[in-house]
């Protein structure tokens, strides 16, 4: 198995991507990994990974997958990257309910937001590596006070199921991916599966309750890097707080610090916008509820019809993870899977209903099995 520097490991330099952590070694493991050397995994190595893991710029997340390194591979996902690289790699990509793994030991950027993603080429291996991370920890007072809930991958009879995708999105979506999707839908249909097309007035708010949230999220977290036990110390500084301030300017790349920068502002000058984008995803959530009323699962695509090429603003980055973001926002499971009936383009993912990690691994694997090879 592989995983991110964004997750410690003891002894290892644990430095996320990021000068602001350079020359750390973690002192211990975090509690995701010591479960997995409980269950018997072999952790081959830390993967590339962009600045703390937001977005995937200069990220090598599913590289191992493809050159068969590793049979698993984590990825911390914060906006969509475990899906996003799944994409890429022609792999599956899964981000758990929020608070199904413990997050002790992961070096995090955005507490609410973020989850522990597992990339495999099959739905089965990412329901093992879940059954063996997953699970409260009395050492995390982050985590609900919720039960484990069942996680077996088990049967799915599609004339018992119902899939939902959402009007405004289909409506933005380029002819060529429209056609993709359509012909996925259409499949669906086929096996029986009852696909029905719902709306969500505000889906295309969470870029925006995402963008605000998490950068004040991060600025918050990132206030701890200070340069003084490990990090890139910038040299000239005359006091200690010419050293701080040096030191953090050079620490961080200039994405993360225009992000950082963003969320300061927010928190310091602009407070009540973020208190409004707290009750914009707090009305996002209630819209889902509503719609998993009406649907089991939804169908979203993963990639943006603007995916191509590395983002070089955070407004590209964001442009890029349109449609990954819900998942983060609201905390419910997503699920990227390759092409099952279209033949080609990226793929698709589904959501379902926040702690139905288990059902939605099983739908999962039932479409994958339709594929040649079930991967």
């Amino acid at each position: 198995m592989a995983l991110q520097p964004t997750f410690s490991v003891a002894g290892w330099p644990t430095e996320a991507g990021s000068q602001a952590l350079d020359g750390f070694h973690a002192l211990e493991d975090a509690a995701l990994v010591e479960r997995l050397r409980a269950a018997g995994a072999d952790l081959v190595g830390f993967t590339r990974v962009s600045e703390f893991g937001f977005g995937l710029m200069g990220n090598a997340a599913g590289k191992a997958l493809q050159q068969e390194q590793a049979a698993a591979e984590l990825v911390l996902d914060l906006s969509g990257e475990a899906r996003l690289a799944a994409a890429r790699a022609g792999s599956c990509g899964f981000k758990p309910s929020y608070g199904l793994i413990p997050r002790l030991g992961i070096v995090g950027l955005m507490p609410s937001l973020e989850s522990c993603g597992i990339l495999a080429r099959k739905v089965k291996t990412i329901g093992a590596v879940l059954a063996a991370i997953a699970g409260p920890d009395e050492r995390d007072f982050s985590l609900p006070a919720e039960p484990l809930p069942d996680l077996a991958i088990g049967g799915i009879d599609p004339r018992q199921t119902s899939i939902g995708v959402i009007a405004e999105v289909l409506q933005e979506l380029p002819s060529d991916m429209l056609a993709n999707l359509t012909k996925e839908l259409a499949g669906l249909k086929k096996m029986g599966f009852s696909v029905r097309e719902l709306s969500c007035p505000d889906f295309a708010q969470n870029r925006l309750v995402h963008r605000i949230v998490g950068s004040v999220e991060a600025s918050s977290c990132a206030g701890r890097y200070d340069s003084v036990r490990y990090g890139k110390r910038a040299p000239g500084a005359k006091n200690w707080n010419e050293m701080y301030l040096q030191s953090r300017g050079a620490a961080f790349g200039t994405l993360l610090k225009s992000y950082l920068i963003q969320g300061a502002f927010f928190q310091f000058e602009r407070y009540p916008v973020y208190e409004k984008a707290c009750r914009l995803r707090g009305r996002f959530l209630k819209e889902l509820e509503q719609l998993s009323a009406q649907a089991d699962f939804l169908l979203l695509p993963t990639l943006a019809a603007d995916a191509a090429g590395e983002p070089a603003t955070l407004g590209e980055w964001y442009a890029q993870a349109a449609h990954t973001l819900c998942a983060n926002v609201s905390g419910r499971p997503a699920l990227h899977l390759p092409p099952i009936f279209a033949g080609q383009g990226g793929g698709f993912q589904l959501t379902g209903p926040r702690r139905g990690d288990g059902r939605l691994l099983a739908l999962g694997d039932f479409l994958l099995n339709q594929r040649q090879g079930g991967e």
